[in-house]
């Protein structure tokens, strides 16, 4: 990962550094700088995703044990419970994208769309798995139901539903979540209009796990 320049010395917001974890701060020191907590961060999410990846893999987790507001909780603060205090919170602030917070709070719009989706995809026949799992990932984007951490929690969701969907017939592949932001964001605003993911889906490249 290449930073910006001084990126790497630029020290936490004090908002931002309120609401480190204490385990944090022994880790990356005083005062924390953005650039030791991305680095924990990522560590933390690649071992959470190889371990939930696994998970899928054999069988552990399906498509409906992924698709419920427990799960999604859970995995933003397996993702986020070491290094920052809101980890597994539901959004309560108002914000210019996501639902309102009050529905967020009591997990009215995540449960029905959660719902919703599984139901779709036992159904019918309209997406197949890749399609499936953006569908997923564009929902929860547009719900935006955490405090911060939306953006990675959501694609590592959309990977394992699109893994859990694909059934063992196919070489295992998760997305390849590099790609031009900017096309991305009219893909998304796009799907939010009609609820077709098939674009979007067109748009992100997918690897085979190794």
């Amino acid at each position: 990962m290449t930073f910006d320049p001084g990126y790497g010395d630029t020290p936490l917001d004090p908002d931002e550094a309120d609401a480190l974890t204490a385990e944090a701060r022994a880790v990356v020191g005083d005062p924390p700088l953005k650039a030791a907590i991305f680095e924990l961060e990522q560590e933390i999410e690649q071992a959470v995703a190889l371990d939930l990846i696994n998970a899928v893999l054999r069988g552990e987790l399906g498509v409906d044990d992924l698709l419920t507001p427990g799960f999604v909780f859970d995995l933003h603060a397996r993702l986020y419970g070491a290094v920052w205090t809101w980890a597994g919170r539901a959004r309560v602030r108002l914000l210019s994208i996501g639902v309102d917070p009050a529905q967020v709070q009591v997990q009215v719009d995540l449960r029905s769309t959660l719902d919703n989706l599984a139901y779709r995809w036992a159904s019918t026949k309209d997406w197949d798995a890749r399609q499936f799992g953006i569908a997923v990932h564009a929902e929860l984007v547009r719900i935006h139901p955490f405090v911060d951490g939306n953006g990675r929690a959501t694609r590592l969701i959309g990977d394992l539903v699109y893994v859990a969907a694909q059934g063992v017939d196919s070489p295992p592949a998760v997305y390849d979540w590099s790609f031009d932001k900017r096309t991305y964001i009219d893909l998304l605003r796009v799907f939010d209009q009609n609820r077709d993911p098939i674009p979007l889906a067109a748009f992100i490249p997918i690897t085979l796990i190794e």
